[in-house]
């Protein structure tokens, strides 16, 4: 054999030993892709369900937030309403209130006076000096 030769038959074995090494790998690589396959139909199965009823909830909560939303609606709508009330009620009774308070306390003064039982504001100031003339 020359040494032609020699090269050419040791090229060809290097040659089939690298394909062997290659085919050894893609079929290494075809069962991870397999199992990766595998992997990736489980999640699917178990996220599809998942995201359909993160869907519903979604849906509910909106639905809900709705609801709270016509809700402080209406107690805002009560409280302008029981404000407004309040402001009538107090313009309506506080003018009275306060003269009825004003005739009870001028009454009650009278008639401790009469009684005798409180001297009267002017001679109080007589007798300290400072009443007016």
């Amino acid at each position: 054999m020359s040494a032609g030769q020699i090269a050419i038959l040791v090229a060809s074995i290097a040659s089939c030993a690298a394909v062997a090494g290659l085919l050894v790998g893609l079929g290494s690589l075809r069962r991870e892709v397999r199992s990766l396959r595998r992997a990736v139909d489980q999640l699917s199965d178990q996220t599809v369900p998942l995201v359909a009823d993160a869907h519903r909830v979604v849906d509910q909560a909106a639905t809900e937030m709705e609801r709270v939303g016509a809700v402080l609606d209406s107690t805002e709508s009560v409280h302008a309403t029981v404000d407004s009330a309040s402001r009538l009620a107090y313009r309506a009774f506080a003018n009275p209130v306060v003269k009825v308070l004003a005739v009870r306390a001028g009454a009650a003064s009278g008639i401790r006076r009469l009684a005798g039982s409180e001297p009267s504001i002017r001679n109080d100031a007589h007798r300290n000096g400072n009443g007016r003339r």
